[in-house]
This record gives C-alpha cells, sequence and structure tokens, in this order.
C-alpha cells in the first residue's frame, strides 16, 4: 500500500516515530490514562479557594427545562440564579421519565463536563411537585 501511494506522490516519507513528551506531570498523565472525554472525575476545588476558577460550582441546584429535543435526546435548562443555559443528555437523568422533559419542567442537576471537557449538567431529576 506505502509503494502505491509513493508512486502517486514521490515525496511521500514514513512518519517518523514519535517523541515521547516530556515535562508531564502525574496528574497529566493520569487524566491521558482515564481517556478522552469526560472529565467529572477531577478534583474540586480545595474549601476557601476562589470562587472564580475554571471548575464549575459542585451542588445541586435548580432549574427549569427551556427546550428538550426528544428524538435527538438532549435540551438546555435555564438556572433559577439566572446565567447561561446548561446543556444536558438524556443518559443524565437520574430521577424521572424523559417524556416528563417539556419546556417549563422544574428539575434539579449538578454540573458536571460533557466528553468535549463543556459544562454540562449531570445527575439531572425532575423536581417534585410542591
Amino acid at each position: 500500500m506505502f509503494e502505491e501511494a509513493r508512486k502517486r506522490n514521490p515525496n511521500l516519507a514514513m512518519p517518523a516515530e514519535a517523541q515521547p513528551a516530556t515535562g508531564w506531570t502525574e496528574a497529566d498523565l493520569a487524566l491521558i490514562k482515564q481517556g478522552v472525554g469526560d472529565k467529572t472525575t477531577r478534583q474540586s476545588a480545595a474549601p476557601g479557594e476562589s470562587a472564580e476558577s475554571n471548575e464549575p460550582p459542585t451542588g445541586e441546584q435548580a432549574g427549569s427545562v427551556v427546550t428538550y429535543f426528544d428524538a435527538k435526546g438532549f435540551g438546555f435548562l435555564r438556572p433559577d440564579d439566572g446565567g447561561r443555559d446548561i446543556f444536558f443528555h438524556v443518559s443524565r437523568l437520574a430521577e424521572g421519565l424523559a417524556t416528563d422533559l417539556r419546556p417549563g419542567t422544574r428539575v434539579l442537576y449538578e454540573l458536571g463536563m460533557d466528553r468535549a471537557g463543556k459544562m454540562a449538567a449531570s445527575s439531572v431529576r425532575i423536581a417534585p411537585k410542591e
């Protein structure tokens, strides 16, 4: 196969072996071993640290469903305390039924990260009726 490609492109060369990366910390290597994707297992900020860190806030929060696309299995939540809408996937629905995820439905959720490392809701559950 390489010979055929070389006939089409005479300047084609075999890639050099990758040199091992240097300067990686143990924490970096641990994240690599976990694989690309869900970073929710990262340690949260220590008590007393500034709330302005890049880590999402922890703890259960309340909000309501803004949109939910049943066919695709995802939607967005609007936090009660304001701010940007939060992405969620139906696989993160811990309590309740996906059929209950209509605009205006009250939910409780925790913030985590999706597979791409972006902020997303995790442990979503339908809030009890008051």
